[in-house]
């Protein structure tokens, strides 16, 4: 079902993408934005996911500017590695990671309308893409790590947003979801009794029975504005 092609960002950098096919005609195209683990195993299983359920996925290696070949797993080294690179992609010079995604959704685009969604690094960029980048249909952050700051709730989406956390996360305070939820009315905003990784079943945070309707609750929702 999955194969790697290259994506060509605006500044001419080229960008590999692991990309799942759905059988028969695509519902639309779901750009899939990865962790801080890299295309791992996990992102290119979540992709086959969602092709399996009639989208055609692209997940770009938003690590590619730093460091290519990034497949981590999750010991305590591994999310250290991550930390790290994530920080090196954060520190590029703007645009940096957006235009790959940017060149990630026009891709899809060849299936319909098109959606984004991320976890944890990748819900942020999620959440930034939905202000940032052209062409979303809909975004779908999951424990987006950074996204509930102040500076980043008063972003302004131009695209419908269903955002996911969980009100055991760690890294992102329960509190700080809630002041996110109020000066973001216009955000579906849904919480779960989990920690942070829940969708996650490589991790001991995976949490089956919130992963299950978020997933529930996000196939509906690119039902309704993608196809």
């Amino acid at each position: 079902m999955g194969s790697t092609i290259t994506l060509t960002a605006a500044d001419g950098t080229s960008i590999p993408a692991y990309v799942a096919t759905p059988v028969g005609a695509p519902k639309g195209g779901l750009v899939l934005l990865q962790e801080i683990f890299g295309v791992n195993a996990h992102i290119r299983a979540v992709a086959d996911g969602y092709a399996a359920d009639g989208y055609w996925v692209v997940a770009p290696a938003t690590f590619q500017r730093v460091q290519s070949g990034v497949e981590l797993g999750y010991t305590q080294g591994d999310i250290a590695a991550g930390v790290a690179l994530k920080a090196q992609v954060e520190a590029l010079p703007a645009p940096g990671v957006m235009q790959d995604v940017q060149a990630a959704v026009d891709y899809a685009a060849r299936a319909g309308k098109v959606a984004v969604l991320g976890y944890c690094w990748g819900g942020w960029l999620s959440w930034r893409a939905a202000e940032q980048v052209k062409g979303l249909a809909a975004a779908v952050p999951y424990y987006g790590g950074g996204m509930t700051t102040p500076a980043e709730a008063a972003r302004v989406p131009t695209c419908p947003v269903l955002a996911h956390f969980g009100e055991q996360d760690h890294a992102i305070p329960i509190d700080t979801v809630h002041a996110f939820t109020e000066a973001q009315p216009g955000v579906q905003v849904q919480i779960y009794p989990a920690q942070h990784g829940f969708n996650c079943d490589h991790r001991g945070a995976y949490n089956a029975e919130a992963a299950a309707l978020a997933r529930q609750r996000t196939l509906a929702f690119l039902q309704l504005h993608v196809g």
